[in-house]
């Protein structure tokens, strides 16, 4: 049988296949109404602690201080009311809203503790209402209370397919009202619903704890519009993160009564012809701005995102006749808006006050990371994101061997048998960032890998279950997921034309996977020939985080013990670096184009 979040994640796959979509600006041909509403939809996700700026290269664009100004900017725009009609402003986020890392540990460890500084931040905004994303969840809920508690404004945090009830600290944000499944925000005399969505997977990609999820994100979506609609609201907003604007394509078709669909946790970037973008953002535009799909009464319905980190506001105007239904968006000033300073022409100031309480205190933390140096590398190292979940990068190689190198020496300290290779995910690489040639710092190695996860020995993985912890990985390849691995020890070949495994809630195969081809160990040694298991291939142990020790991502290691090393997989890279390679990493040993660990072939390859 299928299990409930397979299925639905299926059937929201399967959909999306047969949707189509446009940036056609006229939703209906019905004649203007005289009394329409505009509203101005600004917007943002997966901020994710980007609290400085766009990154190295880029420190003149993005900032959540010129993040801050600029919404201002937009939101006095929109309230000059242009068009002679009634008009609204109203400011969301999709979620995601803090991630582990460096500026987020400027938080956790200054004196006083919180509000934390993106607390302070987005308090300072000034949002009508705050997705529930997946990363909220990495600390642990008692974090995520703390962080909801630090807004001294109301800003409620939502979500429809959460209960929060065995969670005593949150379970008070709810009943205190400041975790809700929607809201409903009244804006001159209108009034405006916004509902709430969190992706299905997040029990395999965080640490919710005792927060229970419903799978049935379209009933969560359609009973919530009932409950809305019965209080007069005829015009809804669905935020939503469920890790790729994919699938909130094809949830539309399963949905009724939401006007507009504002996505997170893919960072998607979607754009109209000209837009003005941050430099090399060119070449990554999804689509169109807003992507226009049916929902399940036939009704055309805008999704719209932003690539996030605090680079672009996304901003949305829509005109609704006095039935709530959108009329037409104005895609004349319809899109994201980047963030900039400097020398742009479109360049903002940052926010003083933001400037004072957030951007300051954290840049002294980071510089005190900044001085300390591990090493250098003679080579690029490649992290995207678009890389390290979709194909093997050489910053993913020195990674993965370090936790190899690692947990072997740890193993040996503790007097226990040693890994026999290494695996990680992509999703635990972070910085989203090619970094060039030159010395390498401990700041560097908080924005390559932020979590605090532990080096992990699993046990007793028989060759069987490698395969079937391989297909998992590559199941979701063509989507960016960040379970695609960055292995040590061995080498894989795969075809992105096989069958992608499926597994239930507790990692048994629902459907078996055809992708892994081949499976050799660095020794020679074959495991997997033409996609099957050869007769005598050993078991292994493991060396990896304990996040996929305990079945993050879904990886199938199911009962398999496993022995966490108590050293973090960012304190192993920094010892790997210092201690095993003298302080270099080699273009010999980590060219650009990787070493051959994985192959790919099929149609994505081609």
């Amino acid at each position: 049988m299928i299990s409930r979040i397979g299925k639905n994640i299926l059937f929201l796959i399967l959909a999306f296949t047969v949707l189509s979509f446009s940036s056609c600006s006229t939703l209906d041909s019905r004649q203007q109404q005289l009394s329409s509403f505009t509203l101005t939809v600004l917007h943002n996700n997966d901020g994710e602690s980007h609290l400085l700026n766009a990154g190295k290269g880029l420190e003149d664009f993005g900032g959540v201080a010129r993040f801050a100004t600029m919404v201002k900017k937009l939101k006095a725009e929109a309230g000059e009311c242009l068009y002679d009609l009634n008009c609204a402003v109203i400011m969301l986020s999709s979620g995601d809203n803090f991630l582990s890392g460096p500026e987020f540990d400027a938080s956790l460890y200054r004196q006083g503790g919180h509000p934390y500084y993106d607390t302070i931040a987005m308090d300072l905004i000034g949002y009508n209402a705050i997705a529930v994303g997946n990363h909220e969840f990495d600390f642990g809920p008692v974090i995520l209370a703390e962080f909801i508690r630090g807004f001294k404004s109301y800003a409620p945090f939502l979500s429809a397919n959460l209960d929060f009830s065995n969670e005593p600290c949150l379970k008070k944000l709810v009943n205190d009202g400041l975790i809700k499944k929607s809201e409903i925000v009244k804006m001159n005399g209108e009034l405006i619903g916004v509902i709430g969505i969190t992706t299905p997977t997040l029990p395999f990609i965080s640490s919710p704890r005792n927060v229970m999820i419903d799978n049935d994100i379209a009933g969560a979506v359609n009973g919530e519009v009932k409950k809305l609609t019965a209080q007069g609201v005829n015009k809804i907003i669905l935020i939503s993160h469920l890790q790729s604007i994919e699938y909130d394509l094809a949830l539309a078709a399963y949905i009724r009564g939401v006007d507009i669909i504002v996505a997170g946790g893919g960072h998607e970037l979607l754009s109209n012809k000209d837009g003005l973008m941050i430099p090399g953002d060119e070449d990554h535009v999804y689509g169109p701005y807003p992507i226009l799909v049916k929902d399940a009464d036939g009704k055309e319905l805008p999704v719209v995102t932003t690539s996030g980190a605090y680079r672009y506001v996304g901003r949305l105007v829509a005109e609704f006749d006095d039935n709530g239904e959108v009329i037409e968006i104005d895609n004349s000033i319809s899109g994201p808006v980047r963030v900039a300073g400097g020398c742009s022409k479109d360049s903002v100031e940052p926010d003083s006050e933001i400037l004072q309480k957030v951007i300051e205190p954290v840049e002294r933390y980071i510089e005190t990371l900044s001085s300390q140096i591990i090493g250098k590398s003679e080579v690029p190292l490649d992290g995207r994101r678009v890389s390290v979940r979709t194909m093997e990068t050489n910053m993913g190689d020195v990674i993965a061997d370090s936790i190899l190198w690692q947990a072997t020496l740890l193993s040996s300290e503790f007097g226990i048998p040693g890994p026999d290779m290494a695996i990680l995910n992509g999703g635990s690489i972070r910085n989203n960032a090619v970094i060039e040639p030159g010395e390498i710092s401990i700041l560097d190695s908080y924005d390559i890998m932020p979590f605090n996860s532990f080096v992990t020995i699993v046990y007793g993985v028989t060759s069987v279950q490698l395969k079937e912890i391989l297909e998992n990985c590559v199941s979701k390849a063509e989507f960016g997921e960040g379970g695609f691995p960055q292995i040590a020890g061995f080498s894989f070949l795969w075809d992105s034309n096989g069958i992608a495994q499926e597994l239930d809630e507790k990692g048994g195969v629902i459907t078996p996977g055809t992708r892994i081809r081949q499976i050799r160990l660095n020794n020679g040694i074959k495991i997997v020939h033409n996609g099957s298991v050869l007769d005598n291939a050993p078991g292994f142990n493991v060396a990896t985080i304990d996040f996929l020790a305990r079945g993050g991502n879904q990886y199938p290691f199911r009962d398999n013990g496993f022995v966490n090393l108590g050293l973090t997989y960012r304190a192993a890279m920094v010892n790997y670096i210092k201690q095993a390679r003298g302080g270099l990493i080699s273009e010999r040993d980590y060219p650009e184009c990787g070493t051959g660990r994985i192959t790919e072939k099929g149609l994505r390859s081609n």
